[in-house]
C-alpha cells in the first residue's frame, strides 16, 4: 500500500513514469532496500493502479535507442482515492515506520482525522501499559528462569514506554502543522 500511496503522491505534483520514480527512490537509498521493493514491483503498481482506474496513460516519449516511457497521470478517482489510502495506511500501522509514507502526504489528508487514527493506537498502546502493570507478581517464575523473565518485561515495558511518547510528540507536531 505504502508503494501506492507513493505513486499516487507523485503523480499528485507532476505527470511521471515509473523509470523516473525509480531513480528517485534510488537516489535515496537502493530500490531492493525498501520494503522489499523491486524494479517489477513499482511497474506492477503501476499497472494495478491503471487497471483500477487510479492513475491513466497520457503519453509516450520515444526515444532513439530508448525503451518507450509511458508517462502517468492520476485520475480523479485516483485523487479520491488517495486520502483514503493514506487513513488505511494510519489504521493498519503498528509503528511509527509504517506510517511514514503518510505523514509525509499530511496535505492530503485531513489532520485531524489522522489525529483521531493515531490517538487509537495511542489509547491502545496504554491500555496494554495497564494490562501488563497488573500483571506484575501473579505468576510464580522459577528461580533459573527470573532473570529471563525480568529482562522480557522489561523489555516490553521500555517498547511500549517509547512507542506511547514518540505516539503523543507526533500527535503534537500534527497539530502544530510541523509534519
Amino acid at each position: 500500500m505504502a508503494i501506492q500511496i507513493f505513486i499516487l503522491s507523485k503523480l499528485m505534483e507532476e505527470n511521471t513514469y515509473p523509470y523516473k520514480l525509480k531513480k528517485q527512490i534510488s537516489a535515496l537509498q537502493p530500490l531492493d532496500t525498501v520494503n522489499g521493493l523491486t524494479e517489477s514491483k513499482l511497474y506492477y503498481h503501476f499497472e494495478s493502479l491503471a487497471k483500477q482506474g487510479f492513475i491513466e496513460a497520457k503519453e509516450v516519449i520515444k526515444e532513439e535507442n530508448r525503451p518507450d516511457k509511458q508517462v502517468f497521470a492520476i485520475t480523479a478517482k485516483g485523487r479520491e482515492v488517495l486520502p483514503k489510502k493514506i487513513y488505511k495506511l494510519f489504521e493498519n500501522a503498528e509503528t511509527i515506520g509504517d506510517m511514514v509514507i503518510g505523514l509525509a502526504n499530511m496535505k492530503y489528508i485531513d489532520r485531524d482525522k489522522a489525529i483521531s487514527l493515531i490517538e487509537k493506537k495511542l489509547s491502545s498502546l496504554k491500555q496494554k501499559r495497564e494490562y501488563l502493570a497488573t500483571l506484575d507478581g501473579h505468576f510464580p517464575v522459577e528461580p533459573e528462569k527470573k532473570v529471563f523473565v525480568n529482562f522480557l518485561e522489561d523489555y516490553s515495558k521500555y517498547k511500549i514506554e517509547g512507542s506511547i511518547q514518540f505516539l503523543e510528540r507526533l500527535i503534537e507536531h500534527i497539530r502544530k502543522e510541523e509534519i
